[in-house]
């Protein structure tokens, strides 16, 4: 449809017209906002691990169950100075000789799952701990800002 017949040839709707045809053009291209391979390893990472998250008074609780695994297959990083990054590996047990698998419904492999932290989160207090299979990370919160007092000048007599 041709916008100039109704009297539309605003530069608005130039820039629409030709973001249009930009888009029928890169149909046939596969490659066009692909996504790349580690997005969708951390996509999938990231789906395969639920998180409740709390907020309390002065913390952030994010609980995550873990079940079977040891403190050292999990890690908890803070990137960036606001995202908080939970991720590790759940290894499969090694099979013993004459036994084979009939069912295998345990997730196994990499989880990861990363937390945008709100701008109050102190990130230089994180504490984790794992027990019964949950892993419990809490992150305090920053103290609220004090308002400022007006300052006071004294006027002179000249």
């Amino acid at each position: 449809m041709d916008l100039r017949v109704m009297g539309l040839e605003s530069p608005l709707f130039h820039t629409l017209r030709h973001m249009m045809d930009l888009s029928d053009d890169a149909v046939g291209d596969k490659t066009y906002n692909a996504p790349t391979r580690s997005y969708v390893r951390d996509a999938k990472a990231m789906a395969a691990t639920p998180a409740d998250v709390k907020e309390c008074s002065n913390s952030y609780m994010f609980e995550i169950d873990m079940p079977g695994l040891k403190s050292g297959d999990i890690k908890v990083q803070v990137e960036d100075d606001n995202v908080l990054l939970i991720s590790g590996e759940r290894k499969r047990k090694e099979e013993k000789e004459g036994a084979k698998y009939v069912r295998m419904e345990r997730r196994v492999g990499k989880f990861m799952h990363k937390f945008v932290l709100p701008e109050n989160a102190n990130t230089g207090a994180v504490s984790a701990v794992c027990q019964d299979g949950v892993l419990s990370v809490t992150v305090q919160k920053l103290p609220p800002p004090q308002p400022k007092k007006p300052k006071t000048i004294e006027v002179k007599v000249a």
